[in-house]
């Protein structure tokens, strides 16, 4: 299937009058005020806080604009004919309850003038939108998407929530035939409609619920991405990730049960009648297109390089993708042969005597653990010795203990949370509990068998012991490097 979409709905409405008022000032508050700015716009920039770190960028180009720095409840919002969000500003707060109806964020922004430059050229033409969210993978999958295209020859801008944002990006490539962007649930609820050629919810597990009142609230937030999209790429095995009933877009989907016609916890058929899909033909599990003709082997699910079955699961998803758009099917083979993941998530260390080292410091939430261990369990010939730990920001770690009795030989828990953990898996399989990483990591080195694989996914948030989940990572980096790779080589040495 190859969308070709050339029209949308009409321009997004005019706002009403008076001048714009920006609200927070972090990286998408400043490409808010700079695009803002380049367009003449009159405009204000609120941030309660009294030294935002890009202050002085503004007033370098932007001096004319009005600074409020405080509570924004000093200020009347009412004399500001539109209010342009932050991602990280939450909308639900009382002191925007007045102008409620004039609340929007950047991506708003970006649409509106995607609507205007397909007014203002005679062909009607504007560039490809594929826009990616979901709980877990979505930055993967979005660089995956974009190194496909990129590949196949598009001129190409990504990022959003990921690297540059939208409005920067509009303004670096304005010419670009081809934006993939990465969007949160933060950005998405702002947004009142994205109109994205390929708009794909890849899955959702919980994360983010205070911010959005629940499961249904994060799931709504999540869903606006639908709103006016050409072709919504779904996830077969997560119901969570549909489209909502009155969503009437056509629809694309991706499975990688090979059982098809299994139900989920809500008694949904799930993977049956997915377009892309694993498949065994001539005992090769394949990655597969179901097309008119039948069933079609794209590639052997061996040979993309990133490991594991949630992997796989991305990679069909980016094939739908790409297909949509036309992409040459040679390219995206070619990229999925390549394209070893980004750092943290998933990223395969190193492989040593037979046993693996992934780190997916990236894995902060319980869901994205789960995600971890499903998609490389089951590919394993041995077993996953978990490391996990941290802070884990009062979430239930019960939902581990059932796939790590299954596909772990041991836990290895550590810092702030490693008692809950060890609660909630202690009755499943064996439990060991050190005081830092580099402990977990020596420990695991000594009881891993040949066929494992040592997967650092925390469950947790790093901040008890490292600044950010980077570092955290770049120390499991580290130590395999020193402590794995060159004993390893020092073995071939001797040999």
């Amino acid at each position: 299937m190859t969308l070709s979409v050339t029209s949308h709905a009409p321009a997004s409405p005019v706002p009403a009058e008076g001048p714009t008022l920006v609200v927070g000032l972090g990286v998408s508050g400043q490409a808010i005020a700079r695009h803002l700015s380049d367009r003449g716009i009159d405009f204000a920039v609120a941030d309660t806080r009294s030294a935002p770190p890009g202050l002085e960028n503004l007033r370098e180009h932007a001096p004319q604009a009005e600074v409020h720095l405080g509570p924004l409840e000093a200020l009347d919002l009412s004399r500001f004919g539109e209010v342009v969000l932050s991602p990280g500003i939450d909308p639900r707060q009382a002191v925007f309850d007045p102008v409620r109806e004039r609340l929007i964020g950047e991506i708003a922004l970006f649409v509106r003038a995607l609507d205007e430059r397909q007014a203002r050229n005679a062909q009607g033409r504007r560039p490809t939108l594929i826009a990616i969210t979901g709980s877990n993978a979505k930055s993967t999958v979005t660089t995956l998407v974009a190194r496909m295209a990129e590949r196949a020859g598009r001129d190409v801008a990504v990022g959003g929530n990921l690297g540059t944002a939208a409005l920067t990006l509009l303004r670096e490539q304005p010419d670009a035939e081809l934006y993939v962007l990465e969007l949160s649930s933060f950005q998405l609820e702002t947004t009142p409609e994205l109109k994205a050629d390929v708009a794909c919810f890849l899955n959702l597990s919980e994360d983010h619920l205070d911010r959005h009142d629940g499961m249904r609230g994060y799931q709504a937030a999540k869903r606006a991405i639908f709103r006016g999209a050409g072709l919504a790429v779904i996830n077969a095995d997560d119901a969570w990730s549909w489209p909502a009933e009155e969503d009437a877009v056509a629809r694309a989907s991706f499975s990688v049960r090979l059982d098809e016609g299994d139900s989920g916890d809500d008694g949904e058929e799930l993977s049956e009648g997915a377009e892309w899909r694993l498949a065994e033909q001539d005992g090769t599990l394949m990655l597969c297109h179901v097309a008119s003709e039948g069933l079609h082997g794209v590639m052997p699910a061996a040979q993309v390089r990133l490991a594991g079955r949630h992997n796989q699961a991305n990679a069909l998803a980016a094939l739908a993708m790409g297909t949509a758009i036309g992409l040459a099917q040679e390219a995206m083979v070619a990229e999925l042969e390549h394209f070893a993941g980004l750092p943290h998530r998933g990223e395969l260390i190193a492989d040593v005597a037979g046993v693996r080292w992934i780190n997916d410091s990236k894995g902060t939430n319980v869901g994205a653990t789960l995600a971890a261990i499903a998609g490389l369990g089951p590919t394993l010939d041995g077993k996953l010795i978990l490391l996990a730990g941290g802070q884990g920001k009062g979430a239930d770690f019960t939902p581990l203990a059932a796939p790590l009795a299954r596909f772990a030989r041991e836990a290895v828990l550590f810092g702030q949370d490693a008692e809950r953990l060890s609660l909630a898996l202690e009755d499943s399989l064996r439990v060991s509990r050190v005081a830092t990483l580099a402990e977990g990591m020596a420990h695991a080195q000594r009881v891993a068998r040949p066929g494992d694989c040592v997967l650092l996914s925390p469950a947790c948030a790093s901040l008890d012991q490292f600044p950010n989940y980077m570092v955290r990572g770049d120390a499991f980096r580290d130590w395999v490097s020193e402590h794995v790779m060159d004993a390893g080589n020092e073995g071939e040495a001797d040999g």
